[in-house]
């Protein structure tokens, strides 16, 4: 094969269709376009565009709300640290903190720490280290005899904000 001899497959390439050649041409006058109007000029984008109506977007109510401040937390719940437990994956006589739940398993990935949630019944003394836990959660590891540590303690002992007095009218 030569450089001369290349060809693009068949079909691959097809000629541009010329318009605004004559009414003969098949695509003449207004090139395909209609008549006249906004949508018959060049440089018009009408997305979204219902008739001169008010927008479905513009009609449905805002719902929700995003906080920003969320802290996303990779949540475990006791039941599949038990799990883990029964199966091996985690040793229990070694402490586990976030990256032996990575390393068994029981969590996906870390996000912003892990939260433990839930109080079912553990059957191994645990030495657990989490960036955040639940209070039913703290009890069920106390119970069975195991220990955890938390890195970020519940809300509820944080003060709430100073509320703003209101500006006197001189």
């Amino acid at each position: 094969m030569k450089l001369n001899e290349l060809k693009p497959n068949p079909g691959a390439v097809t000629k541009a269709f010329s318009v605004g050649r004559g009414i003969g041409s098949g695509k003449g006058k207004t090139s395909g376009r209609g008549v006249k109007g906004q949508k018959a000029r060049t440089g018009v984008a009408l997305k979204g565009f219902q008739g001169g109506q008010m927008p479905l977007e513009r009609r449905l109510p805002k719902v929700g709300f995003t906080n920003v401040g969320r802290i996303d937390y990779a949540t475990v719940t006791l039941r599949r640290i038990q799990d883990a437990l029964d199966a091996g994956k985690i040793d229990p006589k070694k402490p586990v903190d976030e990256q032996a739940l990575l390393n068994a398993g029981v969590v996906r990935r870390l996000r912003e720490g892990v939260k433990v949630i839930g109080n079912a019944v553990l059957t191994a003394k645990l030495e657990l280290s989490v960036t955040h836990a639940t209070k039913g959660a703290i009890a069920a590891i106390e119970k069975a005899g195991g220990k955890i540590a938390v890195a970020r303690p519940d809300r509820a002992d944080v003060p709430p904000p100073p509320k703003k007095l209101p500006k006197k009218n001189a």
